[in-house]
């Protein structure tokens, strides 16, 4: 059975970004839930079965309402996608109401060159942990925003003076390539490991600002193995790709902490890259710690992907091969 209501929204510029450009988010709203819709100005007009209706409804209003708390600068089809799996997910629905919806001006973080904003329960819950305590597991498959999230939160406090440095460190594992001999200097050489790190801080910073603060050392990018005896003080340190480290080099990085530092550890334990019979540091580590108090872990699942929605297939397809 058909049914119709009108929805509208107040402020026209906020509207326009919602609607997106040529109306493209409306129409993919229409593709996905099977309902039409019709616009006046700010007013719409949906029409369709009653739960697509509803959800439309539901989620032109939450998009809406991050505009209005700018925890979103924009609208794009990967933000519906993204209340299109919350809606859809009973793991998800469990959780009940994101977080951010409730206080997104707290989670979201305003970098120099964009706001970023948690998309999932997972992630409003990940920001918080690193927010409030030392040291955070971020764990879960790709696409999950372990790896930006853990930057942005960094980015966030360097820039409002929290912690001195930024360190971000990957292992130098080769993802079942040989790569050979690298040429040039020891940056260029490290390059091809941490280019994700360098992609992130690319979104958040301006490139000559950041930059400057690698050359004045304040901000620092290396293989993990280049952080053994040191003492990492009034920093935030991220250690990514964990799932590659050895036993041996993750409990030298755990106990490289110094004083107000927080330290983020990410990584998948279902795609290690280590030599065939080599334990993973991180799994090691998650059976270790698991039970400290002032250790808190976040655990993401193929319905936190945010990338491509295919991704989230993918990875639920892996998972299920597994079982």
């Amino acid at each position: 059975m058909t049914q119709t209501i009108a929805l509208e929204f107040e402020n026209n510029s906020q509207a326009q970004l919602l609607f997106g450009e040529l109306h493209g988010n409306l129409s993919y709203l229409e593709d996905k839930l099977g309902v039409s819709i019709s616009d006046r100005g700010n007013a719409l007009s949906i029409s369709g079965t009653k739960d697509g209706v509803k959800n439309t409804k539901f989620i032109l209003e939450s998009l809406y309402k991050k505009l209005e708390d700018k925890a979103l600068e924009n609208i794009s089809p990967s933000h519906i996608d993204t209340e299109l799996r919350f809606i859809k997910s009973p793991e998800l629905r469990k959780r009940k109401k994101m977080p951010d919806q409730e206080n997104n001006n707290k989670l979201a973080i305003k970098t120099r060159v964009k706001t970023i904003a948690p998309r999932s329960p997972a992630q409003a819950d990940y920001l918080k942990n690193i927010a409030k305590h030392d040291m955070v597991f971020g764990l879960g498959p790709a696409g999950t925003g372990k790896t930006y999230l853990a930057v942005a939160a960094g980015v966030d406090m360097f820039l409002k003076g929290e912690v001195d440095r930024l360190i971000f460190c990957r292992p130098a594992v080769e993802a079942g390539e040989n790569l050979g001999f690298l040429p040039g200097d020891m940056r260029e050489k490290i390059d091809p490991y941490i280019r994700p790190i360098y992609d992130a801080l690319h979104d958040m910073m301006p490139w000559d600002f950041m930059m400057k603060r690698m050359e004045a050392g304040d901000i620092e990018i290396a293989p993990l193995a280049f952080m053994r005896g040191r003492t990492l003080a009034n920093s935030f340190v991220l250690l990514d790709e964990a799932q590659n480290s050895t036993c041996a080099q993750m409990k030298m990085f755990l106990t490289r902490m110094g004083e107000n530092s927080r330290i983020v550890i990410t990584g998948d334990i279902s795609q290690t890259d280590l030599p065939k019979g080599v334990k993973s540091g991180l799994n090691e580590a998650v059976e270790i710690l698991h039970g400290i108090p002032d250790i808190h872990f976040t655990e993401f699942t193929a319905q936190d992907v945010i990338r491509h929605s295919l991704v989230q297939k993918i990875v639920s397809a892996y998972d299920k091969a597994k079982d």
